[in-house]
């Protein structure tokens, strides 16, 4: 910083002041510049901030949708325990009585050998067993415990091996069925050689285990029980084909014993996201009427003036507004989806329940159809916020800019710095040369003083 420049007592007038004067006038478009730098890295800022606000919209908008298991019915069991049910889509409402005669099982196969232990006594020095039309080849000395883990190693065979020990020094193998139901049952050729030896019962004598019932712990068996006195066979305990929209977990069996399930037209679960997603819209119109206030305020700051903002909010609120599918409802307003005068978004409960209580079905199909607002509203945010997406292209212009005010910024500083100095320059010659005047005026006048000699 350069020393103050005076001229050295003369009409005491200050050249730091001047110039600081000059400098100050030669700046202002300098400081026009950096405000405007700081404006648009404020709206960069502010985009960023928008994108957050649209990621959770979208997050409320896909627990809605097809995504979102949606269901607009529930379904209650008498007995859980035994038979649970879970709701899906399409569910039809009405009580089911569910009669379950057999459970689906998997085949248990157990060695008809036993060695003494698990983990040294060698069962096999080679050969193969087959179980299940893949072959596990023993190319060495291999324990029970070695010989279930190749079997278990190898590929195709639709059976997980284990040790059990039966009794005191009584080790079996016992092979178990990946997959419940007779479809799924195995055979064991059993062609391994030396060692201790394990073998397989084969009841028929045809070289094949696992092919008649005495042969195996457990059969490999189809679950059978009633809905309503109609028979269902299913070869896993999971069955969704038996009541329309729900899927039944089979527990226990009980020839006795009568599950009723229940299913009943049941908003809640549908209203309580419509209401997440009611708030998530609301918080995001919030921050846009700050937006566009302060824009209109003069707040260069802001990006409610901007065309994408603008155009963003109106695509979401006539997305929300739009024709959906063919069914009895179309609009989101008719199952209590409504804009107030404010913009916001409201969920009345009334006409949310009466289109409940009217067609569950439907209002399923309008929220969560092929053709749905919310899947709408997921796609119009992606495309703003991917990461090549509208608001994304935006900010890169906005850093652009950025950089290009920085550029002009640098050079407008160099420019004022050699302009300081050159008249920081001619400011300290003008001192010198006044200093100089003054000092020959006082000599002058020093020759003329009274009482000086007159020749």
């Amino acid at each position: 910083m350069s020393s103050p420049i005076t001229f050295s007592g003369f009409n005491n007038i200050d050249f730091n002041t001047v110039l600081t004067a000059l400098m100050a006038q030669a700046s202002q478009p300098l400081t026009a510049l950096q405000t405007q730098q700081s404006n648009v890295q404020a709206q960069s800022t502010t985009y960023g901030t928008l994108a957050t606000q649209l990621s959770t919209l979208n997050t409320a908008a896909q627990a809605l949708g097809p995504s979102g298991n949606v269901t607009t019915s529930s379904a209650t069991s008498s007995d859980s325990s035994a038979v649970s049910a879970t709701i899906g889509s399409g569910a039809t409402t009405g009580e089911y009585d569910v009669v379950v005669k057999q459970l689906a099982k998997a085949q248990v196969t157990a060695s008809a050998s036993t060695a003494p232990d698990a983990d040294t006594t060698v069962v096999a020095t080679g050969g193969s067993i087959v179980i299940g039309g893949a072959t596990v080849t023993i190319a060495g000395s291999v324990t029970l415990q070695q010989l279930a883990s190749q079997i278990n190693a190898t590929a195709g065979t639709g059976v997980t091996a284990s040790v059990v020990q039966s009794g005191a020094s009584a080790f079996r193998l016992v092979l178990t069925g990946q997959t419940t139901g007779a479809s799924h049952a195995f055979t064991v050729t059993n062609a391994l050689t030396g060692g201790a030896g394990v073998t397989f019962t084969d009841t028929n004598s045809d070289g094949v285990s696992g092919d008649s019932t005495a042969d195996n712990a457990q059969q490999a068996v189809n679950a059978d029980f009633f809905v309503n006195n109609v028979e269902v066979v299913s070869d896993t305990n999971t069955v969704s084909a038996a009541i329309p929209g729900v899927t039944l977990q089979l527990s226990r069996q009980d020839p006795a014993a009568t599950i009723a399930i229940n299913v009943a037209a049941d908003g809640a679960s549908l209203q309580s996201s419509l209401q997440a997603f009611v708030s998530a819209y609301n918080t995001f119109q919030s921050f846009v009427t700050s937006q566009q206030q302060a824009a209109a305020g003069g707040d260069h700051t802001s990006i409610g003036h901007e065309s994408l903002f603008r155009g963003l909010t109106q695509q979401l609120s006539s997305t929300i507004r739009g024709l959906y599918g063919s069914g009895t409802f179309q609009h989101l307003a008719e199952i209590g989806v409504e804009f107030t005068q404010t913009g916001t978004l409201q969920l009345n409960s009334a006409t949310f329940n009466a289109a409940i209580a009217q067609d569950p079905n439907a209002v399923q199909s309008l929220v969560a159809g092929t053709s749905n607002a919310f899947d709408s509203v997921s796609s119009t945010i992606t495309e703003y916020t991917q990461s090549n997406g509208l608001i994304s292209i935006a900010q890169q212009a906005l850093t652009s800019q950025v950089t290009q005010l920085g550029s002009q910024i640098t050079a407008m500083q160099n420019r004022l710095n050699i302009e300081r100095a050159t008249l920081q320059q001619q400011f300290t010659a003008a001192d010198t040369a006044i200093s100089t005047l003054q000092s020959q005026s006082t000599s002058l006048g020093s020759l003329t003083a009274p009482g000086l000699s007159q020749h």
